[in-house]
């Protein structure tokens, strides 16, 4: 990525502005997460909850909370769930729900709106616009209802971070997408910042995506 584009994913860790970190599996979703969250003020307190630990952040205050399978008993497992409720009592500066694969879409977007801005996680989406819908599948396949999910997503998800990988196999950023909500109630996300080839060039958000972060309207810079 250009310099401009890495100082906008620093900006939005400095904002608190809540994200997830979306792509195809073997993209980097959780180096780049790691490294986003390296990037957080010291002082904060990082709480992550993961189903298996995957996420090394360089940070000097993590507190790391992950799941445990059921013994060959079918007891004693621990959730995901009840790991988000426990974090909650540890009064975390950022909540940060590991990869999301199925019904643990709900306690990703649980964490995200419980209050505590700058919350993160990673899930398997192809492109920014898609990320509704997939997390509209997973929601809805555990029980919340589509209303709820789009509801969910709209109060506590603000920024969208895509990953790809190129013909050559490099893993790079191809997208940044702000979340805003439709007047019918569901949820869009639009390209902000997008990469074409080589180069980098405003989507249709970028404007959005500058009020989010620094309350101005700067959308007549180059990336």
């Amino acid at each position: 990525m250009s310099r401009a584009v890495a100082d906008v994913l620093a900006a939005v860790v400095a904002s608190r502005a809540s994200f997830v970190v979306t792509g195809g599996t073997g993209t980097g979703k959780t180096t780049l997460l790691s490294t986003l969250l390296g990037c957080v003020d010291p002082r904060e307190r990082i709480v992550l909850v993961e189903d298996s630990g995957e996420l090394r952040p360089t940070h000097p205050h993590v507190v790391r909370l992950e799941a445990r399978a059921p013994n060959i008993e079918g007891v004693e497992a621990i959730e995901l769930r009840a790991l988000v409720r426990q974090a909650l009592r540890m009064r975390p500066d950022r909540l940060v729900v590991g990869e999301v694969r199925g019904a643990e879409c709900v306690d990703l977007l649980a964490a995200l709106n419980v209050g505590h801005d700058g919350g993160a996680g990673t899930l398997h989406a192809n492109s920014v616009a898609d990320v509704p819908a997939r997390i509209e599948a997973l929601c809805t396949a555990a029980g919340l209802s589509r209303d709820a999910a789009h509801s969910q997503l709209a109060a506590g998800l603000r920024v969208v971070i895509q990953l790809g990988r190129g013909f050559d196999g490099r893993r790079m950023l191809d997208a940044i997408g702000v979340v805003s909500r439709r007047a019918d109630g569901l949820v869009d996300v639009r390209p902000a910042v997008q990469r074409r080839g080589s180069q980098w060039s405003a989507g249709v958000a970028r404007a959005d995506l500058d009020r989010l972060l620094t309350g101005r309207d700067e959308s007549a810079g180059g990336w």
